[in-house]
């Protein structure tokens, strides 16, 4: 599944092409997505230009606007699912199978959106996102100054599930899956097992830490390619080759040479060392 990283790396690609292009034509292939694609998205969409693109959590977000009714009034929101991709291809590039939507713009240049299994969507918004409930509740994003050591101590008290779903959780910070989770947890010398209210104040703020790191390596490495995921160019993500423990397991710890260990926690799959991480 895409993440933060992936996500981010595709914003970074594809903006170049899209900010302030108007869409000039909206092919829809395949409707029937995770949301049903919208019966009025082409007639909402044919003449809106596009603004500043940006990001919450896993979501874009193609701020959209039309002449004499300013701007910031419409937003399209596009959510990458299990294995979906957005990149730019040129007109005349044929669609491939489970290219299901095409936005092509006015410079020729199209957006196109793959996904295979089709658990992504995209989603027209009308007002301010932050009313919208898939954006309402949402945690701070990890790279903001926003995200502390501080915020995660608090939130952890009384929490007595593991640490590794705790910092999953969208409400405490957004946008850390599974796969950073692992490696933040192995880079802070934590143990994903351990009950979130059991970790003290000082590890908690090298966690934060760690999260960031991660996080910052991965967007600048474009990514982790595991099965579907490319970049907004089209490229894979080489985050991968620089993992410590996510899909490692019974394999060497990179720190130790101790054999690393596969539990299950919160029905998600985590390798960790125990030696390195208590």
């Amino acid at each position: 599944m895409p993440e933060l990283p992936e996500v981010e790396t595709t914003r970074r690609g594809i903006a170049p092409h899209v900010e302030g292009r108007e869409i000039v034509e909206v092919i829809v292939r395949e409707s029937r997505l995770r949301v049903a694609v919208p019966a009025d998205l082409v007639e909402r969409l044919i003449g809106a230009r596009v603004g500043p693109l940006s990001r919450r959590a896993k979501y874009l977000l193609l701020p959209l606007s039309r002449a004499g009714q300013g701007d910031g009034t419409s937003t399209l929101l596009w959510h990458l699912g299990m294995s979906g991709s957005l990149r730019m291809v040129r007109l005349g590039e044929l669609p491939r199978k489970h290219d299901h939507v095409d936005l092509v713009l006015d410079d020729g240049g199209i957006l196109r959106y793959h996904d295979p299994r089709r658990f992504g969507f995209v989603d027209w918004l009308q007002g301010s996102v932050n009313a919208d409930p898939r954006l309402a509740r949402l945690g701070p994003e990890p790279l903001s100054e926003a995200f502390d050591g501080a915020r995660l101590f608090a939130f952890s008290r009384r929490r007595r599930l593991a640490v590794k779903p705790f910092l999953m959780d969208n409400a405490v910070v957004v946008g850390v899956g599974n796969i950073y989770a692992a490696e933040a947890l192995f880079l802070a010398g934590i143990d994903p097992c351990r009950p979130a209210s059991g970790i003290s104040r000082q590890r908690y703020d090298r966690l934060a830490d760690a999260v960031r790191e991660v996080l910052a390596a991965a967007i600048t490495q474009g990514g982790t390619t595991l099965r579907d995921f490319v970049g907004g160019t089209g490229e894979p993500g080489y985050f991968k080759q620089r993992l410590n423990v996510y899909g490692r397991h019974g394999q060497a710890c990179r720190r130790c040479g101790g054999e690393l260990r596969l539990v299950t926690l919160g029905q998600r799959a985590s390798v960790f060392c125990a030696r390195c991480q208590t």
